[in-house]
């Protein structure tokens, strides 16, 4: 993910952030940013990288995130961290109080909070296409965890100490559903695994969110694909649908119609993170913006490690 944004740093046009500097302790990993970025200055720890900027993204194991945040919010740097904010909730009550009572510029990369199929189901909202909403489904499947282009990182990915899907990837869909409809209460569960240290393989849950029944179900298996997902509104007037991460449909004589300007997620993830840059510079500058909260990634913390505890 870090590369990613990397990727969408150097290549937007007029691009709201310049990368100043990267580390990584993998010398492979570090090979494959300066070949992203061949002028990138690449440098000998975190404390270089965090001296060199005005917004330390952060980009590492959930076990990272926090110290890391830590000493870029001492040196009064902005932070913007990679999700989750971690995989030890009570650090991570603990860095969030702190962080807001000192008024921290600090956000995390819940990119949803830049997705155009997320604005078009917002105004297919708000022109009456659902009405009150009564129940909401999300479903994730994978044809093995990690995906495919995780795999350099499956040492981490695949274990149960810091890795999963539901931590990468349900995070997200509970933040979307946190977002729009209100506070995660989680009502049931159940997770399970394969043996050892391994993360899980499928997760079941009943929670609401302001008040709205939603279900939840994840599972390696099932799929030929990557990841297949579908997160589900309906309501009094219709139904809303975004499918595999960047396809909004509404629901219309009988079925499903699709947005006319909706693009594969392959295609719309630079347009996402071109958002969240854009945003991220605004955040570095003390300006109004709607990245994540610390707040709201707490809140899908502690339903997410809820859930795995289950």
């Amino acid at each position: 993910m870090g590369e990613r944004l990397l990727r969408a740093a150097l290549e937007a046009p007029g691009a709201a952030v310049r990368p100043a500097g990267a580390w990584d302790p993998s010398p492979e990993a570090a090979a494959r940013l300066a070949a992203v970025a061949p002028g990138l200055p690449l440098l000998p720890d975190a404390a270089a990288v965090i001296e060199a900027c005005d917004c330390l993204y952060v980009a590492a194991p959930p076990a990272a995130h926090l110290p890391l945040a830590a000493q870029a919010l001492a040196a009064g740097r902005a932070v913007f961290l990679e999700k989750p904010l971690s995989h030890d909730l009570e650090a991570s009550r603990r860095f969030v109080a702190e962080a807001e009572a000192a008024g921290a510029r600090a956000a995390v990369n819940f990119p949803m909070a830049s997705s155009p199929a997320v604005a078009q189901l917002l105004a297919w909202r708000k022109d009456g296409a659902l009405g009150d909403p009564e129940s909401l489904e999300v479903e994730v499947a994978f044809s093995a965890w990690p995906r495919s282009w995780q795999r350099d990182a499956s040492g981490w990915l695949s274990r149960r100490a810091e890795g999963g899907f539901t931590r990468e990837v349900v995070s997200h869909f509970l933040f979307l559903t946190r977002r729009l409809l209100g506070p995660l209460v989680l009502e049931e569960a159940r997770a399970t695994f394969p043996g050892g240290d391994l993360a899980e393989s499928a997760i079941e849950a009943r929670l609401s969110a302001g008040g709205v029944p939603v279900r939840l179900r994840g599972a390696v298996g099932g799929t030929e694909r990557d990841d297949t997902n579908a997160w589900t509104l309906r309501g009094r007037a219709g139904a809303l649908r975004l499918r595999d991460w960047s396809i909004a449909e509404r629901s219309e004589g009988g079925g499903w119609s699709t947005a006319p300007d909706a693009l594969p997620n392959e295609r719309q993830r630079p347009l996402v993170l071109r958002g969240q840059l854009e945003k991220v510079a605004a955040l570095t500058r003390g300006l109004p913006q709607d990245l994540a909260t610390l707040r709201e990634a707490l809140e899908v913390q502690e339903v997410v490690e809820a859930i795995l505890a289950a």
